[in-house]
């Protein structure tokens, strides 16, 4: 009976967002809109600085990459969910469910090594200036890509295999809409030690590690910044850096705030809203924010425009 019960044939049901009809058309539009945004923002972000030579530096090599992260760790989430908000099943078979939050947690690990790989670009660009096109070459760039993504990809590995070998005998209801471990562990009736540590093991060496990097590579080009005489010249290191540090603000505050409470403190509802701004807001923003706030991309994108009309 313990063998039927752990039976990987089953599938999960998805409680979703909400059961109330008259938000579910409204929650359906914001969210449709939201994705499509970060679909057309992050596509177009990779295929401009791919087509601007301008752009091919390191800094823009690596927020190529954040963009596909982006794109990809929404998409693991995003049609889905949007599909499940006016659907009477919303099921998912057990591997799909691990399939997704497979992916889900390749792409999001990779976006935090990411930003503390583009924190030290930025310290080697602002300290370094004079040895920075030696220190970051492309042979180091797509070294320290290729380090990110094999990372992601072991730290999935782990937590997948530790989380679907858990039994879910009860209820196979899960009270979120898509499959992420803290409701994944409410329905299962194995002991989940192995995966609490593991959780904070494992990616809590992954966050550690990147904050610390962010905050150690910040300080050094503080101190950098400071040497600068000119006004105009600390200003123009500075505003390098704000784009970057409001993305590592908004993306690593969420992550600690959904994985490293006491379980005590979980309650999924809250839960839903802070995973909803994390897998389709975060991915809209960061294109919006780099862009924005950017006067290569801002030029780069007039260039394309005048090319277009012409």
């Amino acid at each position: 009976m313990e063998k039927e019960n752990c039976s990987t044939n089953m599938e999960f049901i998805f409680l979703g967002i909400t059961n109330n009809p008259e938000k579910k058309v409204t929650l359906f539009a914001m969210f449709l809109v939201i994705y499509l945004i970060t679909l057309v923002a992050n596509i177009g972000m990779i295929l401009l600085i791919r087509m601007d030579s301008q752009l091919h530096t390191p800094m823009y090599f690596f927020l190529s990459h954040l963009a596909f992260c982006d794109l990809c760790y929404s998409t693991a989430v995003g049609p889905k969910m949007l599909v499940d908000i006016f659907a009477k099943n919303k099921s998912i078979p057990f591997f799909g469910c691990a399939l997704q939050f497979f992916f889900f947690c390749i792409f999001a690990d990779a976006e935090c090594l990411l930003l503390a790989v583009m924190a030290f670009d930025r310290y080697q660009a602002i300290s370094n200036p004079l040895l920075y096109t030696v220190n970051m070459s492309g042979k180091v760039c797509y070294l320290l890509v290729a380090v990110v993504y094999t990372v992601g990809v072991a730290d999935a590995l782990t937590h997948t295999t530790l989380t679907f070998r858990l039994c879910f005998c009860g209820s196979n209801e899960v009270n979120h809409f898509f499959c992420d471990l803290p409701p994944l562990y409410v329905i299962s009736c194995s002991s989940i030690e192995v995966n609490e540590l593991a959780l904070f093991t494992v990616f809590g060496f992954i966050e550690l590690s990147t904050i610390s990097g962010v905050l150690v590579s910040y300080c050094y080009i503080f101190l950098s910044v400071l040497k600068i005489r000119s006004a105009e010249g600390r200003f123009k290191a500075f505003s390098t850096c704000t784009s970057h540090l409001t993305a590592v603000a908004i993306f690593q505050g969420t992550m600690l705030f959904m994985y490293f409470r006491p379980s005590s403190a979980y309650s999924l509802d809250q839960d839903k809203m802070a995973s909803l701004f994390y897998t389709l807001v975060i991915p809209m923003l960061n294109p919006l924010i780099y862009s924005l706030r950017n006067k290569d991309v801002k030029d780069a994108l007039v260039k394309l425009k005048t090319k277009t009309w012409f």
